[in-house]
């Protein structure tokens, strides 16, 4: 699939870009995604929930009333899950959510991914380019030049520029990443995809084995 490359101001530079059949255009896996965001989204998850069970409640441990005779139930505790303040029955105690995937099922679904953005037309291939300064004025232009100043768009870089990251980072639906931190959740979460022609290449040796 070839693709025209823009400059940041949103014009056709002329050049064109070969995206890899091997990366953008396979046969998507609607299970290797969801398994990945699967994943993804428990990682996210802290884990650190907890309530008190009745053993681990402060209180007295004197027995309530007397057994028989008071035509209520026994009440042996304070503690009981029955009474105001006593503990929580099955709780939710601190846990770890994470699981493991395989390195191939991962790149499968990230093939899958780009895959569908490509059959889509939602990725945009930028020459590569960088900020002379921090300022989110620049990254606003950026998006303004493409039109997709009112879409999520998720930037993939081939290294780390601090001055494009930092210029994107107090808009709320705009995320620049490295091709080496790109996940299927972002790749799906994004409306648009804004590839440089050296991510394009990153991601190629990445993905294309």
């Amino acid at each position: 699939m070839e693709v025209v490359v823009l400059n940041v101001s949103g014009q056709e530079t002329g050049a064109r870009v070969q995206l890899p059949d091997s990366v953008f255009g396979v046969e998507p896996n609607d299970h290797a995604i969801y398994l990945d965001v699967k994943q993804y989204l428990a990682n996210q998850r802290q884990g650190t929930h907890k309530s008190k069970q009745r053993n681990e409640i402060a209180g007295s441990t004197r027995k309530l009333h007397k057994q028989k005779g008071t035509g209520g139930a026994r009440a042996g505790s304070v503690k009981s899950p029955l009474f105001n303040g006593g503990g929580r029955v099955f709780g939710p105690q601190p846990r770890d959510y994470s699981f493991k995937l395989n390195k191939k099922l991962k790149s499968l679904a990230r093939r899958s991914a780009l895959s569908y953005k490509a059959i889509d037309n939602h990725i945009v291939v930028l020459e590569d380019f960088n900020f002379d300064s921090i300022k989110t004025k620049n990254y606003i232009n950026l998006v303004s030049g493409l039109n997709f100043a009112d879409e999520k768009t998720l930037l993939v870089l081939p290294a780390a520029n601090n001055n494009i990251y930092l210029s994107s980072r107090n808009i709320k639906k705009a995320k620049v990443i490295t091709a080496d931190q790109l996940s299927t959740y972002d790749i799906l979460n994004a409306g648009r995809l804004l590839l440089t022609a050296s991510s394009v290449k990153t991601l190629e040796e990445a993905l294309a084995k």
